[in-house]
């Protein structure tokens, strides 16, 4: 069994020297720092002293269940009070620097780059305890390949059903896309790249569009008619769907306001009349 230790004594860096955080995307504050790429300043910002006695920081995203992708190690070169004055820019919440807690000066260690996102550990039954030592066993789990499919915005986002089957089945290696996925509703267009056929649908509950589009990925057609019909008649058909969105919706948007905009675009695209709706 190889442990994230091994990977830093194979650095040279001792674990015990070394404080293991994860940063679960599930918490608001820290899927808004995700967001925006600034997992570093998150991890800068702290409320305990204890933590001056580590020489590094190692920051790990978790999700549910007990896995974490490892995110960066970071080299501690020091600390001052967390006043405006240190705030990096586009920080995503600057109402929390008030001159109370610490905020660390950290430098990424460039000998770990090559495992930045694509080690995963086992954090281990308790999940709950954000940060551990470094010298706690966590089993390496999986290290990813590097042609993982890597998301680029919502408007360039087209996916077939493998590849939305992938991301959705791997929640640890792909959270970039189950953190903008679950952010956000949206009117999105399924099409049978067989036959040219469409399907608008839209999403409005509190998983945002993850949680609709896994309703496909566990049930093949997600309750509609005309594709489960025709998944009946040819069982390997749903290799054929392509996922795409059509317009972003608001997370708070309610059912009634979501589907009149998806009607909207039954009646542009005319999909009742030539495609796989039926209202």
């Amino acid at each position: 069994m190889l442990y994230f230790s091994d990977v830093l004594r194979n650095v040279g860096i001792a674990p015990d020297g070394v404080l293991l955080m994860r940063h679960p995307v599930s918490n608001d504050v820290a899927r808004d720092y995700y967001k925006v790429d600034k997992i570093k300043q998150y991890t800068a910002h702290q409320t305990k002293g204890s933590f001056k006695k580590y020489q590094y920081f190692a920051a790990f995203i978790g999700d549910k269940g007990t896995r974490a992708r490892f995110y960066g190690c970071y080299k501690v070169n020091g600390w001052q009070s967390d006043t405006k004055q240190v705030m990096e820019q586009g920080d995503p919440h600057p109402e929390h620097f008030q001159g109370q807690s610490l905020y660390f000066d950290l430098t990424p260690v460039e000998e770990l780059r090559e495992y930045e996102n694509k080690l995963i550990i086992d954090w281990g039954n308790s999940s709950r305890r954000w940060y551990q030592k470094g010298t706690n066993k966590k089993p390496i789990w999986a290290i990813i390949p590097t042609d993982k499919k890597v998301f680029d915005g919502y408007e360039s986002l087209v996916l077939k059903y493998d590849e939305l089957r992938d991301i959705v089945e791997n929640p640890e290696i792909n959270i970039e896309w189950k953190v903008a996925l679950s952010s956000v509703n949206a009117v999105y267009l399924i099409v049978d790249r067989e036959n040219g056929r469409q399907y608008i649908g839209s999403s409005y509950g509190n998983e945002g569009l993850w949680g609709r589009w896994q309703c496909y990925v566990n049930t093949l057609h997600a309750g509609n008619k005309k594709m489960k019909d025709l998944i009946c008649q040819y069982p390997e058909r749903y290799h054929q769907f392509q996922f795409s969105i059509l317009q972003i919706l608001p997370k708070q948007i309610t059912p009634d306001e979501a589907i009149q905009v998806e009607s909207l675009y039954k009646r542009k695209l005319m999909t009742r009349e030539f495609g796989m709706n039926l209202n």
